[in-house]
């Protein structure tokens, strides 16, 4: 597709400021996806190649987490498992609920999300504040799959409703809370990308640079977390919640 010199510097922004994002408190899909649609593809070709940009994006933005060790990946694995278990009974139940009572339903999870960011525990470097190990697997387990459950049921936020579990129920601090939530999203974001490659809908042309510039959001977000922590981290997740609401009030 032809797209002018404006059309792609807005891509590119949008893109780029999306990875920065969600490098930080997840969310980067509400910034990311809109810009696709904006310079004129169809939506499942929108979708595609998001994936594409979000998923290389994520990518690096874990391994600089991980280099500096914080991506717990004993809870990081087992929340993937749990997530793909749960986005399948996510995706069943919302063919049977009403769209007004599911924009109730999400409605009071985001608000709900508010208060527990806003309110949230003081943080703490030991995140193994449970007896055992199997235990900490297991919790790790269902935060993956309470969050696959919402990916399937609805999506937009996966990552910073991720974040705030691992804060509040598995005691990571805000930065491996972000750093740890990026294997969920990556493996998320790769088997959605493939599904989308095999069916010809990733445009390359676009998702490339895009993804170029994604990979810098995401190095940038990812070192400024790294960085501040909690004190950038948590206002950025209000925005990202905020956004997801009006999402929801206005779709």
């Amino acid at each position: 597709m032809n797209l002018t010199l404006i059309d792609r510097f807005v891509l590119s922004g949008m893109v780029f400021l999306a990875g920065f994002v969600d490098s930080i408190a997840g969310g980067g899909g509400l910034i990311s996806l809109p810009a696709y649609l904006f310079v004129g593809l169809p939506s499942h070709y929108a979708l595609a190649t998001n994936k594409l940009s979000s998923a290389v994006g994520t990518l690096f933005s874990m391994i600089r987490y991980a280099r500096k060790g914080a991506v717990i990946f004993r809870i990081g694995i087992p929340s993937t498992l749990g997530a793909l278990m749960g986005s399948v009974l996510g995706a069943r139940l919302v063919l049977l609920i009403p769209d007004f009572v599911l924009k109730t339903i999400l409605t009071v999870l985001i608000s709900l999300a508010a208060f527990f960011v806003l309110v949230g525990r003081k943080e703490q470097d030991d995140y193994l504040f449970v007896k055992n190990q199997m235990q900490v697997y297991l919790l790790a387990l269902l935060a993956g799959f309470a969050i696959g459950l919402y990916d399937g049921f609805f999506g937009p936020g996966t990552g910073t409703f991720l974040i705030i579990l691992y804060v509040s129920a598995l005691k990571l601090n805000h930065v491996q809370a972000s750093g740890t939530a990026k294997i969920v999203n990556l493996a998320s974001n790769v088997g959605a990308l493939f599904t989308f490659i095999l069916n010809g809908k990733v445009v390359y042309s676009l998702g490339i640079p895009a993804a170029v510039f994604g990979i810098l959001g995401n190095w940038l977000g990812s070192g400024l977390a790294l960085q501040k922590g909690a004190i950038i981290i948590k206002p950025l997740m209000i925005v990202v919640l905020t956004l997801l609401m009006l999402k929801i009030v206005f779709r």
